[in-house]
């Protein structure tokens, strides 16, 4: 009787995407392009931008990550460490965990943020989204999720990602969530539930955690400085060659103390702690724009590994760099560009992290 109920659920759904859920529900199918300076937007900018790469970041790798954390600021700035990260995604179907970051626009939080869009336009035709992901909305408690079409359609996190994805395997499936302001605590029930209906639909499927299913955490590391950030100060340390040498230097510490080795829930936790304020979750300590994506996606991609093979993830960093401290890739005869200054008094950091 449950098998029909479930059947029957999810032909509804593919009539009308999520009516039934009572959330908000669009007549469009597609997600369209929302940044077309930073990111690439037609397959030919794609290949132009993969050939730019330094041949040390396209690396040629047995490894077969089951999650990453991923960069995703403007190519002229990451995109070699898009390539070197990404190089050891090979299933064809990609949960996707984003960071929210016009959440306040929507009065969002406290939810899981999920779309209902069929697909994503991408440089080489549309990238579909996984049936997978109604399956799995239908598993999950009403408590812990929301369907926003508008959020996740501003959302340019995940949109940074999908070309390099779709770039080194054309069949590529997503199932794309964001993650808005959030408590940790619920970070790890929401973790848990999501973990717990994807290891059950992996199991009905016949798939494999790392070989037919990879997780994907979008993020990027410290925002620092002191000018051009909305009037606010960044910069703790200051913007002198040794203030900036600090953050630097801070960002490898928590990348060290809380992402590297093996995880552990303690650890997830201590990242949690040095970046969301103890007093206000909604606040920075230290501003990574990934305060909430990195460690409820590392909960679930560490709890999603329990369940299917009983052991932890460990984590080995690919790379960590700065759109201060690295060379730029050339996109202006692209059409393309940047959509934030990089100089002493503004810029951004990143890290590559891939898990086994």
């Amino acid at each position: 009787m449950m098998n029909y109920i479930k059947i029957h659920y999810l032909f509804l759904l593919s009539l009308i995407p999520f009516l039934s859920l009572g959330q908000e529900s669009e007549t469009k199918n597609v997600r369209e392009f929302h940044d077309s300076i930073g990111f690439a937007k037609h397959a030919w900018q794609m290949d132009s931008i993969i050939s730019r790469i330094d041949p040390q970041d396209k690396p040629e790798t047995s490894a077969n990550y089951k999650a990453v954390i991923n960069p995703h600021d403007d190519y002229s700035y990451a995109a070699g460490l898009y390539t070197k990260t990404l190089a050891g995604i090979r299933a064809n179907t990609v949960v996707l965990i984003g960071v929210a970051h016009r959440a306040r626009n929507y009065e969002l939080q406290d939810k899981l943020i999920f779309g209902d869009y069929k697909s994503w336009e991408a440089p080489y035709g549309k990238v579909e989204v996984s049936p997978l992901r109604d399956e799995l909305v239908y598993e999950l408690k009403k408590e812990a999720y929301v369907v926003h079409n508008s959020m996740m359609q501003l959302e340019h996190s995940l949109e940074a990602i999908v070309p390099f994805l779709q770039h080194q395997n054309k069949d590529i499936k997503i199932i794309p969530v964001l993650v808005p302001y959030m408590k940790f605590e619920d970070m790890q029930r929401y973790s848990d539930m999501l973990a717990k209906a994807l290891s059950q639909i992996m199991k009905d499927n016949k798939l494999e955690y790392g070989k037919d299913l990879a997780v994907v955490i979008s993020n990027d590391a410290i925002h620092y400085g002191s000018e051009d950030w909305g009037g606010s100060d960044l910069a703790p340390f200051g913007t002198t060659p040794e203030g900036n040498a600090k953050a630097h230097e801070k960002d490898k510490e928590i990348i060290a103390s809380t992402l590297q080795g093996e995880l552990s829930e303690d650890k997830i936790e201590l990242f949690n702690d040095f970046t969301v304020m103890d007093n206000d979750y909604k606040e920075y300590k230290w501003t990574w724009c990934g305060r909430y994506s990195v460690p409820f996606g590392l909960l679930f991609a560490n709890r999603l590994n329990r369940l299917t093979s009983g052991e932890n993830l460990n984590g080995e960093c690919i790379g960590y760099r700065s759109s201060l401290r690295n060379e730029h890739l050339k996109v202006k005869d692209l059409g393309m560009g940047t959509t934030a200054p990089s100089k002493p008094t503004h810029w951004v950091a990143y890290v590559g992290m891939a898990y086994q």
